[in-house]
Protein backbone atom coordinates (compact mmCIF):
# COMPACT_ATOMS: atom_id res chain seq x y z
CA UNK A 1 0.00 0.00 0.00
CA UNK A 2 2.69 2.33 0.64
CA UNK A 3 4.20 1.66 -2.47
CA UNK A 4 0.99 2.47 -4.48
CA UNK A 5 0.46 6.00 -2.02
CA UNK A 6 4.07 6.68 -3.29
CA UNK A 7 3.98 6.32 -6.88
CA UNK A 8 0.40 7.91 -6.85
CA UNK A 9 2.41 11.17 -5.33
CA UNK A 10 4.65 10.89 -8.01
CA UNK A 11 2.01 10.44 -10.51
CA UNK A 12 0.29 13.62 -9.54
CA UNK A 13 3.54 15.78 -8.86
CA UNK A 14 4.66 15.27 -12.02
CA UNK A 15 1.10 15.61 -14.22
CA UNK A 16 0.77 18.99 -11.78
CA UNK A 17 4.34 20.44 -13.22
CA UNK A 18 4.25 18.67 -16.80
CA UNK A 19 0.60 18.90 -18.55
CA UNK A 20 0.79 22.11 -19.91
CA UNK A 21 3.63 20.49 -21.81
CA UNK A 22 1.49 18.58 -23.57
CA UNK A 23 -1.41 18.15 -25.81
CA UNK A 24 -4.38 18.69 -24.42
CA UNK A 25 -6.31 15.00 -23.29
CA UNK A 26 -2.83 13.60 -23.62
CA UNK A 27 -1.22 14.86 -20.09
CA UNK A 28 -2.24 12.01 -17.98
CA UNK A 29 -1.77 9.33 -20.40
CA UNK A 30 2.22 10.32 -20.91
CA UNK A 31 2.99 11.17 -16.95
CA UNK A 32 1.32 7.73 -16.86
CA UNK A 33 3.27 5.73 -19.32
CA UNK A 34 6.84 7.76 -17.30
CA UNK A 35 5.87 6.69 -13.96
CA UNK A 36 5.21 3.62 -15.39
CA UNK A 37 8.56 3.16 -16.79
CA UNK A 38 10.58 4.45 -14.01
CA UNK A 39 8.34 2.21 -11.28
CA UNK A 40 8.99 -0.87 -13.72
CA UNK A 41 13.17 -0.45 -14.51
CA UNK A 42 13.25 0.76 -10.50
CA UNK A 43 11.34 -2.54 -9.10
CA UNK A 44 13.68 -5.12 -11.88
CA UNK A 45 16.79 -3.56 -10.36
CA UNK A 46 15.90 -3.76 -6.79
CA UNK A 47 14.28 -7.11 -7.04
CA UNK A 48 15.98 -8.88 -9.58
CA UNK A 49 19.19 -6.83 -10.62
CA UNK A 50 20.47 -6.49 -7.53
CA UNK A 51 20.00 -9.78 -5.73
CA UNK A 52 20.34 -12.01 -8.50
CA UNK A 53 23.92 -10.10 -9.76
CA UNK A 54 25.07 -7.46 -7.42
CA UNK A 55 24.53 -9.12 -4.19
CA UNK A 56 25.81 -12.44 -5.83
CA UNK A 57 29.28 -10.32 -6.85
CA UNK A 58 28.89 -10.61 -10.34
CA UNK A 59 30.01 -6.82 -10.66
CA UNK A 60 30.71 -6.44 -14.47
CA UNK A 61 27.31 -8.47 -15.83
CA UNK A 62 25.79 -6.00 -13.25
CA UNK A 63 27.30 -2.86 -14.23
CA UNK A 64 26.51 -3.93 -18.56
CA UNK A 65 22.74 -5.57 -17.87
CA UNK A 66 22.11 -2.08 -16.00
CA UNK A 67 23.02 0.30 -18.65
CA UNK A 68 21.84 -1.61 -21.04
CA UNK A 69 18.45 -2.38 -19.70
CA UNK A 70 17.87 1.37 -18.58
CA UNK A 71 19.26 2.36 -22.12
CA UNK A 72 16.73 0.03 -23.77
CA UNK A 73 13.47 1.46 -21.80
CA UNK A 74 14.59 4.97 -22.38
CA UNK A 75 13.91 4.06 -25.89
CA UNK A 76 11.21 1.98 -25.81
CA UNK A 77 9.81 5.02 -23.41
CA UNK A 78 10.21 7.68 -27.19
CA UNK A 79 8.67 5.07 -29.13
CA UNK A 80 5.38 4.75 -26.74
CA UNK A 81 5.60 8.17 -26.60
CA UNK A 82 5.54 9.18 -29.91
CA UNK A 83 3.06 6.88 -30.60
CA UNK A 84 0.60 8.73 -27.98
CA UNK A 85 1.47 12.08 -29.56
CA UNK A 86 1.21 10.96 -33.07
CA UNK A 87 4.34 12.72 -33.87
CA UNK A 88 7.49 10.98 -36.79
CA UNK A 89 9.82 12.93 -35.34
CA UNK A 90 9.83 12.26 -31.58
CA UNK A 91 11.78 8.97 -32.17
CA UNK A 92 13.99 10.26 -34.60
CA UNK A 93 16.83 10.06 -31.68
CA UNK A 94 20.21 10.24 -34.11
CA UNK A 95 18.31 13.57 -35.24
CA UNK A 96 19.03 15.22 -32.04
CA UNK A 97 21.33 12.67 -30.19
CA UNK A 98 22.19 15.22 -27.37
CA UNK A 99 19.28 16.66 -26.47
CA UNK A 100 17.40 12.76 -26.45
CA UNK A 101 19.92 11.33 -24.17
CA UNK A 102 20.20 14.78 -21.80
CA UNK A 103 16.10 14.72 -21.70
CA UNK A 104 15.16 10.64 -21.64
CA UNK A 105 18.43 8.35 -20.99
CA UNK A 106 20.66 10.34 -18.48
CA UNK A 107 17.41 11.83 -15.99
CA UNK A 108 16.38 7.86 -16.67
CA UNK A 109 20.09 6.65 -14.94
CA UNK A 110 19.51 9.32 -12.10
CA UNK A 111 16.46 8.19 -10.90
CA UNK A 112 16.56 4.63 -11.16
CA UNK A 113 20.37 4.52 -9.71
CA UNK A 114 18.81 6.79 -6.61
CA UNK A 115 15.79 3.60 -6.33
CA UNK A 116 18.83 1.20 -6.18
CA UNK A 117 21.02 3.18 -3.32
CA UNK A 118 17.77 3.18 -1.59
CA UNK A 119 17.20 -0.41 -1.72
CA UNK A 120 21.06 -0.92 -1.25
CA UNK A 121 21.03 1.34 2.13
CA UNK A 122 17.48 -0.19 3.31
CA UNK A 123 19.10 -3.79 2.86
CA UNK A 124 22.27 -2.73 4.52
CA UNK A 125 20.34 -1.40 7.88
CA UNK A 126 18.14 -4.52 7.85
CA UNK A 127 21.34 -6.44 7.48
CA UNK A 128 22.88 -4.61 10.26
CA UNK A 129 19.96 -4.92 12.74
CA UNK A 130 20.42 -8.57 11.55
CA UNK A 131 23.33 -9.02 13.53
CA UNK A 132 22.91 -7.28 16.26
CA UNK A 133 20.10 -9.63 17.10
CA UNK A 134 22.38 -12.59 16.54
CA UNK A 135 25.20 -11.00 18.51
CA UNK A 136 22.96 -10.36 21.59
CA UNK A 137 21.07 -13.68 21.05
CA UNK A 138 24.76 -15.35 20.76
CA UNK A 139 25.35 -13.61 23.93
CA UNK A 140 22.81 -14.49 26.46
CA UNK A 141 23.55 -18.07 25.36
CA UNK A 142 27.02 -17.77 26.41
CA UNK A 143 25.91 -16.38 29.54
CA UNK A 144 23.59 -18.68 30.01
CA UNK A 145 26.23 -21.50 29.36
CA UNK A 146 28.77 -20.21 31.78
CA UNK A 147 26.46 -19.98 34.81
CA UNK A 148 24.93 -23.68 34.22
CA UNK A 149 28.39 -25.29 32.74
CA UNK A 150 30.06 -28.09 34.56
CA UNK A 151 33.36 -29.00 34.60
CA UNK A 152 33.50 -31.25 31.64
CA UNK A 153 36.75 -33.23 32.74
CA UNK A 154 35.19 -33.65 35.59
CA UNK A 155 32.03 -34.85 33.82
CA UNK A 156 34.71 -36.86 31.41
CA UNK A 157 36.10 -38.79 34.29
CA UNK A 158 33.26 -39.52 36.34
CA UNK A 159 31.71 -41.03 32.98
CA UNK A 160 35.11 -43.03 32.59
CA UNK A 161 34.94 -44.43 36.33
CA UNK A 162 31.12 -45.23 35.77
CA UNK A 163 32.28 -47.31 32.17
CA UNK A 164 34.95 -49.20 34.60
CA UNK A 165 32.23 -49.96 36.89
CA UNK A 166 30.14 -51.73 34.47
CA UNK A 167 30.31 -55.30 34.18
CA UNK A 168 32.65 -55.98 30.84
CA UNK A 169 30.11 -58.52 29.95
CA UNK A 170 27.48 -55.77 29.67
CA UNK A 171 28.46 -54.63 26.40
CA UNK A 172 24.99 -52.66 25.90
CA UNK A 173 25.76 -50.82 28.92
CA UNK A 174 28.72 -49.65 28.19
CA UNK A 175 28.02 -48.76 24.26
CA UNK A 176 25.27 -46.71 25.51
CA UNK A 177 27.88 -44.74 27.78
CA UNK A 178 30.11 -44.01 25.14
CA UNK A 179 27.73 -43.25 23.29
CA UNK A 180 26.34 -40.72 25.77
CA UNK A 181 29.69 -39.14 26.12
CA UNK A 182 30.11 -38.55 22.34
CA UNK A 183 26.99 -36.45 22.70
CA UNK A 184 28.05 -34.45 25.77
CA UNK A 185 31.55 -34.02 23.78
CA UNK A 186 29.61 -32.92 20.92
CA UNK A 187 27.52 -30.18 23.12
CA UNK A 188 30.47 -29.10 25.42
CA UNK A 189 33.66 -29.14 22.63
CA UNK A 190 32.42 -29.17 19.06
CA UNK A 191 29.36 -26.46 19.22
CA UNK A 192 31.24 -23.90 19.85
CA UNK A 193 31.66 -22.56 16.08
CA UNK A 194 28.77 -21.12 14.43
CA UNK A 195 28.76 -23.75 11.57
CA UNK A 196 30.10 -27.47 12.15
CA UNK A 197 30.43 -30.07 9.23
CA UNK A 198 26.85 -31.65 8.28
CA UNK A 199 28.44 -35.29 9.02
CA UNK A 200 29.24 -34.45 12.73
CA UNK A 201 25.94 -33.33 12.94
CA UNK A 202 24.55 -36.78 11.36
CA UNK A 203 26.83 -38.67 13.91
CA UNK A 204 25.09 -36.59 16.61
CA UNK A 205 21.77 -37.68 15.76
CA UNK A 206 22.32 -41.48 14.73
CA UNK A 207 23.74 -41.12 18.07
CA UNK A 208 21.25 -39.51 19.94
CA UNK A 209 18.94 -42.27 18.05
CA UNK A 210 20.55 -45.05 19.00
CA UNK A 211 20.30 -44.12 22.81
CA UNK A 212 16.41 -44.23 22.50
CA UNK A 213 16.27 -47.09 20.95
CA UNK A 214 17.49 -48.35 24.16
CA UNK A 215 15.13 -47.18 25.48
CA UNK A 216 12.00 -48.59 23.38
CA UNK A 217 10.90 -52.02 23.04
CA UNK A 218 10.21 -53.98 19.81
CA UNK A 219 6.95 -52.41 19.85
CA UNK A 220 8.01 -49.14 18.57
CA UNK A 221 9.46 -48.35 14.91
CA UNK A 222 12.70 -46.14 14.74
CA UNK A 223 13.79 -44.86 10.89
CA UNK A 224 16.20 -43.10 10.14
CA UNK A 225 17.47 -42.34 6.68
CA UNK A 226 20.60 -39.71 5.22
CA UNK A 227 21.07 -39.32 1.56
CA UNK A 228 24.19 -40.30 -0.02
CA UNK A 229 24.40 -36.76 -1.32
CA UNK A 230 24.31 -35.03 2.56
CA UNK A 231 28.01 -34.36 2.77
CA UNK A 232 30.60 -31.82 1.92
CA UNK A 233 28.85 -28.75 3.96
CA UNK A 234 28.14 -26.71 7.60
CA UNK A 235 24.85 -26.47 9.03
CA UNK A 236 24.26 -24.36 12.28
CA UNK A 237 24.99 -27.00 15.32
CA UNK A 238 22.55 -28.24 17.43
CA UNK A 239 20.03 -27.40 14.98
CA UNK A 240 17.88 -30.16 13.94
CA UNK A 241 18.02 -32.16 17.28
CA UNK A 242 15.18 -30.53 19.12
CA UNK A 243 12.48 -32.19 16.39
CA UNK A 244 14.06 -35.23 16.91
CA UNK A 245 14.30 -34.53 21.13
CA UNK A 246 10.29 -33.90 20.42
CA UNK A 247 9.44 -36.59 18.21
CA UNK A 248 10.78 -39.23 20.80
CA UNK A 249 9.52 -37.05 23.77
CA UNK A 250 5.74 -37.05 22.54
CA UNK A 251 5.49 -40.48 20.29
CA UNK A 252 2.65 -42.50 20.66
CA UNK A 253 2.17 -45.95 23.23
CA UNK A 254 -0.80 -47.59 21.47
CA UNK A 255 -1.57 -51.34 21.97
CA UNK A 256 -3.30 -51.61 18.86
CA UNK A 257 -1.56 -49.25 16.34
CA UNK A 258 1.66 -48.55 14.52
CA UNK A 259 3.96 -46.62 17.16
CA UNK A 260 7.20 -45.03 15.41
CA UNK A 261 9.63 -42.50 14.47
CA UNK A 262 11.18 -42.00 11.13
CA UNK A 263 13.95 -39.38 10.59
CA UNK A 264 14.54 -38.11 6.81
CA UNK A 265 17.64 -36.36 5.58
CA UNK A 266 18.29 -35.22 2.16
CA UNK A 267 19.97 -32.38 -0.33
CA UNK A 268 18.92 -31.45 -3.74
CA UNK A 269 21.28 -29.33 -5.06
CA UNK A 270 21.75 -26.41 -2.65
CA UNK A 271 18.65 -27.17 -0.66
CA UNK A 272 18.33 -29.23 2.54
CA UNK A 273 15.65 -31.47 3.44
CA UNK A 274 14.88 -32.49 6.85
CA UNK A 275 11.43 -34.18 7.58
CA UNK A 276 10.57 -35.62 11.55
CA UNK A 277 7.07 -38.04 11.66
CA UNK A 278 6.02 -39.70 14.49
CA UNK A 279 3.10 -41.13 15.54
CA UNK A 280 0.89 -39.46 18.65
CA UNK A 281 -1.88 -40.09 21.21
CA UNK A 282 -5.31 -39.94 20.40
CA UNK A 283 -6.82 -36.60 20.96
CA UNK A 284 -10.07 -34.40 20.48
CA UNK A 285 -10.57 -32.26 17.86
CA UNK A 286 -9.36 -31.46 14.24
CA UNK A 287 -6.31 -31.13 12.49
CA UNK A 288 -3.76 -28.30 11.23
CA UNK A 289 -1.25 -27.70 8.99
CA UNK A 290 0.93 -24.51 8.87
CA UNK A 291 4.39 -22.87 9.54
CA UNK A 292 2.53 -20.49 12.21
CA UNK A 293 0.51 -22.92 14.65
CA UNK A 294 1.29 -21.89 18.47
CA UNK A 295 0.62 -25.24 19.75
CA UNK A 296 0.36 -28.61 18.81
CA UNK A 297 -0.83 -32.49 19.35
CA UNK A 298 2.74 -33.51 20.49
CA UNK A 299 2.46 -30.72 23.25
CA UNK A 300 2.99 -27.04 24.12
CA UNK A 301 4.84 -25.29 21.52
CA UNK A 302 7.08 -23.81 24.03
CA UNK A 303 7.37 -27.48 25.23
CA UNK A 304 8.97 -28.96 21.98
CA UNK A 305 12.71 -29.96 22.55
CA UNK A 306 12.76 -30.37 25.90
CA UNK A 307 12.04 -27.08 26.73
CA UNK A 308 14.11 -24.96 23.70
CA UNK A 309 10.40 -24.27 22.76
CA UNK A 310 8.68 -23.66 18.94
CA UNK A 311 9.38 -20.56 18.81
CA UNK A 312 12.84 -20.86 19.48
CA UNK A 313 14.08 -22.63 17.26
CA UNK A 314 11.82 -20.15 14.69
CA UNK A 315 14.04 -17.74 16.55
CA UNK A 316 16.92 -19.02 15.38
CA UNK A 317 15.74 -19.55 12.02
CA UNK A 318 14.60 -16.68 11.19
CA UNK A 319 18.24 -15.04 12.69
CA UNK A 320 20.99 -17.58 10.97
CA UNK A 321 18.83 -18.44 7.81
CA UNK A 322 17.02 -15.28 7.08
CA UNK A 323 14.81 -15.73 4.05
CA UNK A 324 16.54 -19.21 3.19
CA UNK A 325 14.24 -21.46 5.16
CA UNK A 326 11.27 -23.03 5.27
CA UNK A 327 9.19 -24.92 8.45
CA UNK A 328 6.17 -26.62 8.05
CA UNK A 329 3.90 -28.08 10.84
CA UNK A 330 1.73 -31.14 10.38
CA UNK A 331 -0.06 -31.56 12.82
CA UNK A 332 -3.41 -33.87 12.77
CA UNK A 333 -4.92 -36.73 15.19
CA UNK A 334 -2.27 -39.73 14.31
CA UNK A 335 1.00 -37.66 13.43
CA UNK A 336 3.02 -35.05 13.96
CA UNK A 337 5.43 -33.92 10.97
CA UNK A 338 7.51 -31.63 10.86
CA UNK A 339 9.08 -30.27 7.24
CA UNK A 340 12.22 -28.41 6.97
CA UNK A 341 13.98 -26.81 4.14
CA UNK A 342 17.25 -25.31 3.98
CA UNK A 343 18.89 -23.12 1.24
CA UNK A 344 22.77 -23.69 1.30
CA UNK A 345 23.17 -21.25 -1.70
Amino acid sequence: MHHLLAWAVVFFGWYYFRYQDYPPGLGWWINLLKVADLALMIYVTNYLLIPRLLYRKKYVVFTVVFIVFVFSFSLLKMYIEQRIMRRNDLFNIWGDLKVRIYDNVIPHFLLVSTGAAFKLLMDYARSQKRLGEVFKEKSEAELNFLKSQINPHLLFNSLNAIYFLIDKQNVAARQSLLQFSDLLRYQLYDCNADRIEIEKEVTYLQDYIKLQRIRKDQSYEIEMNIGPEVSGFQITPLLLIPFVENAFKHISHHNDRRNYVRVDLSRENDVVHFMVENSREHRQGGSRTGAGSQSGANGPAGDLGGGIGLNNVKRRLALLYPEKHELKIRDNDATFTVLLTLNLS
